[in-house]
């Protein structure tokens, strides 16, 4: 294995710009012997390991059928057209591949013929005319190659379709739906890439009695793994929102009026629409997560829940005897009985035998209205379970899976005993590319004017670089009032300042990536799955710990989960989230062998605290400035044009002069 990866290897004479590194071939090797032994394995690769072709390699040569799953559908369209061809090119590998993902990415045809059938979608028929065109051209319907409804259009959910709401076989466009054909090339495929999402939507499908898409893997790696236990926590919970409850109505409205003669189930169908609205009323000036148990004590809910809960009855009493007559009756009769049952569940029992708490029920608001949910405290037996359905190898690899040389968080909360664990350090020279600094004098985090402090810290170490700086903030608030005094004491500097929300990620980043001395203010979206490289990046500051915020249902119910269990929950639980949520930030700092930059934790936690010394020993070594002064030095010489020097800063003129 390790010659594949050798400087005289087939990656190296067929990959532009390939380089050996000892890390990849290791990671390789032991990815290999999992694939051939089925075994479980950890891998955590640093930054700079190469993980994706040191994966890739042995799943194309294991000749075994493996799913690959990736963190987000940009990952996975990354994986499947750049990194993928590339590897299966220089080892000339036969191997079928297939690129799969969720039923919401592609047309759905039926759903676009019935929405140009609406008088409502008279104002939108140019964007269906141009699907419809589209959808004659196209050979995947993958809704990220055409232009005219955008990924926040109100129109994707109209011509795209959900599991509930999908006609299934019967539907009259089954030959020719695109997601027929993505599955079936998928279940035709040795090597094929999902998306986390999917693997569990796969699950839960057959949970529910239904076949399941994914083909019978022996091989299951998953990248991103870090993402795992959240996204287990959603799928294994309950769900049910006010626009489910509204799509199903609207549906039901259409398919009473095509057929005329069934109008006490177009005017169910108005009643439940209007008693949501009722319901949807009580979710206005929820601005964060809150228990169920509270949420239904507020004035209006309870009688606004049981008058939809009494709609929603109502309807699926009147579509059950016609279910028969078309396919979209059958649908929402069979969607409205899911709803009906997902609402008993959110008031059902969640405690065991014991009298602990197994599942919390919680509330949120999003869009017009909001949703009710339950999830679990635990997910490891119900993960185990899903690995069961491939009982093959698993590899789990990402660049952050431990604290320090310690996987026990991230194995304890998947159920993942007797898994090897193996942790690659990064082999990026961070002696050299980096350094470390630690403001002082910096009040408590909780403290009111916190943000503006570490505005006033940040400005100095911007204006010394130049810009080409990330500002990590761990929460919206932060980010406000942080770009907010950074904005308007920068405003006669030549940088631009950008600030998460003003426009798309994507966007962000093309810009930030282009102008090589901006500035951009973000919180969670920017603290992983990012990579600028080269001298656009050179300076992370991070506002805060990135410790969970108490109050939060979900959050505070795991923790007195482990209180209950004799356990420590800041030791056991918020200290390594914590740890493995700030290293995926400090990954944002060096990207590539030849950057440079300054990492910045202004956090005052670190220095006065007990946790500081094991949190700072989690982090790549690098050399630890201790004064602004010094600080300010190093970033002068990694500046590609400290903003002192510039003809048109208002600055006096500066000290030094540096060119990477």
């Amino acid at each position: 294995m390790k010659s594949l990866f050798a400087s005289d290897g087939p990656l190296a004479r067929h990959i532009a710009g390939y380089a050996p590194r000892a890390v990849q071939a290791e990671m390789a090797d032991a990815v290999a012997q999992a694939l051939e032994r089925h075994d479980t394995l950890v891998v955590e690769a640093g930054t700079g390991t190469g993980k994706t072709f040191a994966y890739l390699v042995p799943a194309l040569l294991s000749a075994q059928r493996v799913v690959i799953s990736t963190g987000t559908l940009n990952l996975q369209d990354q994986l499947f057209y750049r990194d993928l061809p590339r590897v299966r090119e220089a080892l000339k590998s036969p191997a079928r591949i297939a690129l799969l993902k969720g039923r919401a990415n592609y047309l759905c045809r039926y759903r676009l013929n019935k929405t140009l059938q609406q008088p409502a979608a008279r104002h939108e028929v140019i964007k269906l005319r141009q699907l419809q065109d589209w959808a004659q051209t196209t050979t995947s319907g993958e809704m990220q190659e055409q232009s005219a409804v955008a990924g926040d259009d109100s129109l994707l959910p109209r011509v795209t379709s959900t599991a509930e709401n999908c006609l299934g076989s019967k539907c009259q466009d089954f030959e020719q739906c695109f997601v027929v054909k993505a599955r079936r090339n998928a279940q035709a495929a040795e090597l094929l890439v999902i998306n986390h999402h999917l693997l569990f939507a796969d699950f839960m499908l057959k949970e529910e009695g239904f076949g399941q898409v994914l083909p019978g893997a022996d091989a299951v790696i998953v990248d991103e793994a870090h993402q795992l236990p959240e996204i287990a926590t959603r799928f294994f919970g309950t769900r049910l929102s006010t626009r489910q409850l509204n799509d199903l109505a609207e549906d039901s409205i259409t398919e009473a009026s095509e057929l005329r003669d069934i109008p006490a189930i177009k005017e169910a169908a108005v009643q439940l629409a209007e008693s949501v609205a009722g319901l949807e009323s009580c979710f206005i000036g929820l601005s964060t997560r809150e228990k169920y148990e509270s949420f239904v004590q507020r004035p209006k809910v309870k009688p606004a829940l049981d008058q939809a809960r009494a709609m929603l009855e109502a309807l699926q009493a009147q579509l059950l005897p016609l279910a028969e007559r078309t396919p979209g009756l059958a649908a929402a009769s069979a969607r409205a009985k899911d709803l009906y049952t997902r609402l008993e569940t959110l008031t059902a029992t969640n405690r065991d035998d014991h009298g602990f708490e197994e599942r919390v029920a919680w509330v949120e608001a999003f869009g017009r209205g909001g949703a009710l949910n339950t999830t679990p405290i635990r997910v490891d037996e119900d993960f185990q379970r899903l690995r069961e359905t491939h009982p093959g190898a698993w590899v789990f690899t990402s660049a952050t899976l431990a604290t320090g040389e310690d996987f026990s968080h991230f194995r304890d909360q998947l159920g993942l005993d007797g898994a090897r664990c193996l942790r690659l350090e990064s082999p990026f020279d961070f002696e050299n590319q980096a350094r470390l600094y630690l403001p002082k004098g910096l009040p408590n985090p909780n403290e009111p004017e916190y943000p503006g402090r570490v505005a006033q810290a940040a400005l100095p170490l911007i204006e010394s670089s130049g810009g080409g700086a990330f500002v990590l903030c761990t929460s919206h608030r932060a980010l406000r009032e942080i770009a907010a005094s950074l904005r308007s004491q920068m405003a006669q500097w030549d940088i631009e300042l950008m600030a998460q929300g003003e426009a798309s990620r994507t966007e962000l980043l093309d810009r930030f990536t282009r102008a090589g001395n901006a500035v951009l203010v973000g919180t969670s979206s920017f603290w992983e799955g990012v990579d600028v490289r080269g001298l656009a990046l050179r300076l992370v500051i991070i506002d805060r710990l990135p410790f969970a915020a108490l109050g939060d249902p979900v959050f505070d119910a795991r923790l007195s989960a482990i209180r209950e269990a004799g356990g420590d929950p800041f030791m056991d639980y918020q200290l390594p989230q914590a740890i493995m949520s700030l290293r995926q930030g400090v990954g944002r700092l060096i990207r590539d062998p030849g950057d440079r930059g300054l990492l910045v934790l202004c956090d005052p936690r670190l220095r006065g605290r007990h946790y500081g010394k094991r949190i700072l020993a989690s982090l790549p070594s690098m050399p630890q400035l201790e004064t602004q002064m010094e600080a300010q030095a190093w970033l002068r010489t990694i500046s590609p044009l400290p903003l002192r020097e510039r003809a048109d800063a208002h600055c006096a003129p500066g000290e030094g002069e540096g060119v990477t």
